[in-house]
């Protein structure tokens, strides 16, 4: 099989880690007989320095045409200065609307071979756990109207930020969590904040009627203050967490560190079709790029990640996170999760490693 990538290096540690991740698929491709056609474009930060802007609607129209889209990272101080509205990060809110990507995917488990790079007691963390955030994407806070107006109370200038969410963006991110539920422990837990916001109401209510569609699935329903004590108080107790924009994109990265390194953690942004944006959860660290001791694991697992969800390819994925585990196993790491007697890698060597274990 034949399929094309769009592929957006980014900034930063971007073009080092996706780099490490289109050889391991080109290695995958030759192992199972698939051909995949990689097709560079900017976004972020490098698109403002060539385009003026971060997004521009040829990279936009690449990413409709491909079968998926291969992120690494964007931003940086660099641009820091840039205007609100041009900033490198609207790239990424540019594409998830473009593309109608709803979902996004952060998967954070324990590997047994890092148990010790974990911030957790063992007593608390055991046998380890097994999480999937599904984080709605293209509402909340980060889509409503953002402006400033005078306080009626004499106060200054105010801030003002629009929170909302309609019925069915919720039903379709609440179908997708109970979906993924199914295949794996039948529990969900969704995450709202209903006892102040009107916004988690609609949410709590919702999910709720959605759950009556899955009477296989337990459903729970947790306050996102009480979720993020309980994520580091006792992780196990969770499977699926579904929950909104702007506490999803907390809770993941508070569930990325207790695995022990945010350079572990992959993502997938998925919609109503099989085209997907898969990228690895942390930024662009810019103050390693070009060092060569980046982590590429998330994004290699992000490619992983691909390959199940976007091209159904079942096999090849686990034959990926198998020869990432076992690199692992066998004491390889990147600076990042080194936390004794291990031998370090650098990114490529590390990207190598992973290759050779395919």
């Amino acid at each position: 099989m034949r399929y094309q990538i769009a592929v957006i290096k980014g900034d930063g540690i971007g073009p080092e880690i996706v780099t490490e991740a289109m050889l391991v698929l080109e290695k995958v491709g030759a192992k199972f007989g698939h051909e995949f056609v990689f097709q560079e474009v900017l976004a972020g930060g490098c698109s403002i320095d060539v385009n003026g802007i971060p997004l521009t609607q040829e990279t936009i129209d690449i990413c409709k045409s491909a079968d998926s889209v291969l992120l690494g990272a964007v931003g940086g101080p660099k641009w820091d200065s840039v205007e609100s509205a041009k900033r490198p990060e609207k790239a990424l809110l540019g594409l998830r609307e473009s593309l109608g990507l709803f979902a996004n995917i952060r998967p954070a488990m324990m590997y047994k071979a890092l148990a010790g790079a974990c911030p957790i007691k063992p007593e608390i963390i055991g046998d380890g756990f097994d999480i999937v955030v599904c984080r709605e994407l293209t509402g909340d806070v980060y889509f409503g109207k953002h402006y400033r107006k005078e306080s009626d109370c004499g106060w200054g200038e105010m801030g003002c930020d629009d929170m909302n969410y309609s019925v069915y963006e919720v039903e379709r991110i609440a179908r997708r969590a109970f979906e993924m539920a199914r295949v794996r422990s039948k529990k969900v837990t969704s995450v709202d904040k209903s006892n102040v916001l009107e916004t988690s109401r609609l949410w709590r209510e919702t999910v709720t009627r959605v759950a009556q569609e899955y009477p296989d699935v337990e459903l729970g329903h947790m306050y996102v203050d009480n979720a993020a004590m309980q994520l580091v108080r006792n992780p196990g107790q969770f499977d699926v967490i579904v929950t909104g924009n702007l506490f999803g994109d907390i809770l993941s990265d508070e569930a990325s560190m207790i695995t022990g390194s945010i350079g572990m953690l992959p993502s997938a942004s998925i919609g109503e079709t099989g085209r997907g944006m898969y990228e690895p959860i942390h930024g662009s660290a810019p103050d390693i790029a070009g060092k060569g001791i980046a982590n590429p694991i998330a994004t290699i697992l992000s490619c992983a990640m691909m390959l199940r969800y976007s091209f159904g390819l079942s096999d090849e994925a686990d034959t990926i996170e198998s020869a990432v585990e076992k690199a692992l196993n066998d004491g390889h790491r990147t600076a990042d999760i080194a936390y004794g007697g291990e031998k370090i890698l650098s990114t490529s060597e590390m990207g190598e490693k992973i290759r050779e274990n395919l």
